[in-house]
């Protein structure tokens, strides 16, 4: 993504915690200059308490939403109306949904339609249908254990670490050899690329792995060459599948 993107990020307050939104605004300007940054919630209620001390610290504009009706979340009806405005404004050119609530997955939809980039961060029990309608989508759990890292200074536990599948091993095999030359090597920058579009909650931080190419090196199924850049210093990576050592890989 373009990190020159002016992005308007918008968190639903009652479906997120609030520990890690320092790591969370620190995860969007990765992706872009969060210029809005709004969050919806009933501001009555003590649950959102923890948030108030950090909307200061972080920019971050409270909306006040009552709740209507026991039982019916005013907040996401409140959230979703915000975000066609801004649309409509043309200031932005994404939006980050910060939410596990899958109510938000038609937005999403229609936002990119309008040409938006959409970066969805949320808990790993976020619903499926919401995570596939962002470009991208972020799992708190992950920000949380670089927090953990960064403050002892240790390697990510491996009980808080998921183990990649026999699924996701292919998913990576056919995508290099979807991106990969007529000798099977294909450029390491377009592979992450086209996993992101194909899976759009790929990320090698799920395994344990601050980058691709050593997730790509540990599954010991693919090869990895480097190469001059005559543009930089960095040299540029390239992979491919080992001929008959994908599937044998997958039986793992």
């Amino acid at each position: 993504m373009n990190k020159n993107l002016n992005i308007a990020v918008l968190i639903d307050g009652d479906n997120i915690p609030s520990a890690h939104v320092k790591e969370m605004m620190e995860e969007i300007a990765k992706y872009g200059n969060p210029t809005i940054k709004r969050i919806y919630g009933d501001w009555t209620r003590p649950n959102l308490t923890k948030w108030k001390n950090l909307l200061l610290e972080n920019a971050i504009t409270p909306i006040q939403q009552y709740g209507y009706t026991t039982g019916k979340n005013a907040t996401d009806s409140a959230m979703i109306i915000d975000a066609m405005d801004i649309l409509y404004t043309g200031k932005v050119s994404g939006f980050c949904l910060v939410s596990s609530d899958s109510d938000f997955t038609r937005l999403a939809t229609r936002l990119r339609e309008a040409g938006m980039q959409v970066i969805g961060i949320g808990e790993k029990k976020t619903p499926n249908p919401f995570i596939v309608a962002c470009d991208r989508f972020v799992y708190i759990e992950i920000l949380k254990k670089q927090r953990e890292e960064k403050n002892e200074n240790k390697e990510v536990e491996e009980s808080g670490v998921d183990t990649i599948t026999k699924k996701e091993i292919k998913l990576i095999s056919t995508t290099i050899s979807d991106a990969s030359d007529e000798d099977g090597w294909a450029f390491l920058g377009d592979v992450g690329s086209l996993l992101q579009k194909k899976k759009t909650n790929f990320d090698s931080r799920n395994y344990g792995f601050d980058k691709l190419t050593p997730l790509i090196k540990s599954i010991g199924v693919f090869e990895i060459e480097q190469r001059e850049n005559p543009k930089s210093r960095h040299k540029l990576i390239f992979v491919k599948n080992i001929e008959n050592q994908v599937t044998k890989g997958n039986k793992r």
